[in-house]
């Protein structure tokens, strides 16, 4: 065998039935039509149907059928689940000890100015559920960004409208209640599809330069606050006290003036009385009289002097605190 003889080689391949090529393509073809024709929506979500780019309808949660091939094609909204955005800061780590960052775009989120020319950064989360999801996929053009603007225009317009001291203290509520209905304004008015659960306020202080002057003028508001507590305590411990020593003084004053009058009437009716028997015997009731005061008057006396009648200018003084008769 010479170098360029080879010996030949005779492969015959196997004949293949056409049917069961028929057969295989047409099983396929089916499986995926199949495939593409069933698609499940999970309970959290809601499934929105296009045919060939319009709008036909929703699926609601479970198995469903649409037609294959592109003709019908699905998107998923999730309709039930609790959507969150965060403006000034994002969510670097999410679990147990969230780690978050402050990215350029965050931070330019944050900075904002307040009612009285001062500077604060804000930061804040709307939480929110996509109540319809026509509206939100084909009402506009991209309904988070949309979103995004609509909250920094609320919140930049509260903010605007308040003091520096209401923005990081005492008008955080407020300001996180109305910006909340504000903005569920703003999405009905586009209809956006969207319905806003809550927006919190999680984070204002003044810009880092300046946050020293602010803590101590924070810390002299509540050591005010303190102070006025402090007073307010001493009032309602004092001027109840006060105001009962007064009643009861005024009550004794009142009893005392009721005892003074009650007895005033009371001799003043003896005195008629006696007045009236004076003018019917004179002689007799002024010797009756006369009698009753020495009655009254000598058990006191530890010295009497007792003197006759019939005697002028004689007054025998006893000092034995014994009755004698002359």
């Amino acid at each position: 065998m010479s170098n360029g003889d080879f010996p030949s080689l005779d492969f015959k391949l196997p004949k293949i039935n056409k049917t069961y090529i028929r057969l295989g393509v047409i099983g396929v073809v089916i499986i995926i039509l199949l495939a593409g024709s069933f698609y499940q929506v999970s309970p959290e979500e809601m499934g929105v149907i296009l045919r060939f780019g319009k709008f036909v309808r929703t699926s609601d949660p479970g198995l469903h059928l649409k037609i294959p091939l592109g003709i019908e094609a699905l998107t998923k909204v999730p309709v039930q689940r609790q959507l969150k955005q965060e403006f000034g800061f994002r969510t670097s780590r999410p679990g147990i000890q969230t780690q978050y960052a402050v990215t350029p775009e965050s931070k330019g989120e944050a900075e904002m100015l307040t009612g009285d020319l001062n500077v604060a950064i804000v930061e804040w989360i709307v939480q929110y559920k996509i109540k319809d999801p026509y509206k939100y996929l084909f009402k506009l053009r991209d309904a988070e960004a949309t979103f995004r603007y609509m909250n920094e225009a609320v919140i930049r317009t509260l903010v605007g409208d308040s003091s520096v001291d209401e923005v990081i203290t005492i008008g955080r509520a407020r300001i996180a209640l109305e910006s909340k209905e504000m903005l569920q304004t703003l999405c009905d008015l586009y209809e956006i599809g969207i319905e806003v659960n809550q927006l919190v306020l999680q984070d204002s202080n003044p810009p880092p330069p300046v946050q020293p002057s602010f803590n101590e003028v924070n810390q002299a508001q509540q050591e005010k606050e303190r102070k006025i507590n402090e007073a307010w305590n001493d009032y309602n411990q004092v001027i109840p006290r006060t105001q009962g020593e007064a009643a009861q003084m005024i009550q004794a004053a009142e009893g005392y003036a009721t005892q003074r009058t009650n007895n005033a009437e009371g001799d003043a009716a003896r005195f008629r009385s006696i007045y009236k028997e004076y003018v019917r015997a004179p002689v007799v009731t002024r010797k009756r009289l006369y009698l009753e005061a020495i009655n009254e008057i000598l058990p006191k006396m530890t010295k009497k002097i007792i003197f006759d009648e019939k005697q002028t200018n004689v007054m025998p003084l006893l000092n034995l605190g014994e009755e004698v008769k002359k």
